[in-house]
């Protein structure tokens, strides 16, 4: 009976050269961006009840972007800028912030992650101030922490205060601050030990509409003067058309997303275009409008045809077809 040869018709694959290929196309995935989900999961668990809060989520933010996350509560959002800062860990898939590997980080290695790679601003003041500190103290917490001297501290105070626009509030404590004035001096916090991505969760949700542009106007001055990147996590339309690209989660998953560049007209004046498109997952998988599936009443399947230059979605109709614009 001669030797089986390794190579003979029917053998097992190559399980570890398998694993390695796939381990490098993740990694080429996103190489040159800032902030990497791939296929990111998060199931929670709780008495026996699982809930999938993310589900093969994929996500790409530049260096130096300011962008805007938006969906309905419950899409995931929430849970997905949570797992950014540090304080979730996700379930499956790749999630990576300034190069760092945010599912093999330890509790050590997380801790100096969320003081020196990320800042973060909740939505109630209250959770970025202590209330017995100065603007001021409050901004030079986390340098004292990292064991800035008392000249280097005051210098960094000072030109953060002033740079969010809240340089006459030093001296004041949160409850002598309006509700703006208070998340200026939180993005301030935010950026104190120069993080290279700030987080922000709702950061205009509890404030007027005049307010939450000067907050937003902090996060844009915060993006451009430091270079920082900026994700934030709005309800607020006026906040989401605010900011360079806004990408709508839905179920979980990545639906759409809105792009905004400026133009000008052929007088000079300029004007902001923005365009929507659907987002095409790595393998192949888009979310359709729920208004458009609606309308023309696409259910479980749809008819596609390959065109030279696109591809044509119908739905599918049973024979005598039927009017897409009945009731359902």
């Amino acid at each position: 009976m001669s030797g089986d040869s390794p190579d003979r018709a029917g053998a097992a694959p190559d399980l570890r050269g398998l694993e390695a290929a796939a381990r490098a196309t993740r990694e080429r995935f996103g190489a040159d961006a800032h902030v990497v989900c791939d296929g990111l999961v998060r199931i929670y668990r709780a008495e026996q009840v699982e809930v999938v809060a993310l589900q093969g989520l994929d996500l790409l933010v530049g260096r130096g972007e300011l962008m805007a996350l938006v969906g309905a509560s419950g899409s995931g959002k929430s849970t997905l800028l949570n797992i950014l800062a540090g304080l979730d860990v996700p379930t499956a898939g790749v999630a990576r912030v300034a190069d760092q590997d945010l599912l093999s980080l330890d509790a050590a290695s997380r801790l100096r992650y969320r003081r020196e790679v990320v800042g973060f601003v909740w939505q109630q003041a209250a959770r970025n101030l202590l209330p017995y500190l100065t603007a001021a103290e409050n901004v030079a917490l986390p340098l004292l922490v990292s064991g800035r001297g008392r000249r280097a501290r005051t210098q960094r105070v000072d030109e953060l205060l002033e740079l969010v626009g809240v340089a006459d509030c030093r001296d004041r404590r949160p409850a002598e601050l309006s509700g703006g004035e208070q998340q200026r001096v939180s993005v301030a916090l935010a950026v104190a030990n120069d993080p290279q991505v700030l987080l922000a969760d709702e950061p205009t949700g509890e404030l007027d509409s005049v307010t939450a542009h000067e907050v937003m106007a902090a996060l844009r001055t915060v993006n451009i003067e430091l270079g920082t990147t900026v994700v934030v996590v709005t309800h607020d339309p006026l906040v989401s058309e605010s900011v360079d690209r806004t990408v709508a989660i839905r179920d979980g998953r990545t639906a759409s997303e809105v792009v905004r560049r400026t133009e000008r007209d052929a007088d000079g004046s300029a004007r902001v275009v923005a365009e929507e498109y659907a987002v095409l997952d790595r393998v192949g998988r888009l979310q359709l409008p729920h208004d458009f599936t609606r309308r023309l009443r696409m259910r479980q399947r749809v008819r596609l045809e390959l065109e030279p230059d696109h591809i044509g979605v119908w739905p599918d109709r049973p024979a005598g077809g039927g009017d897409p614009e009945g009731d359902e």
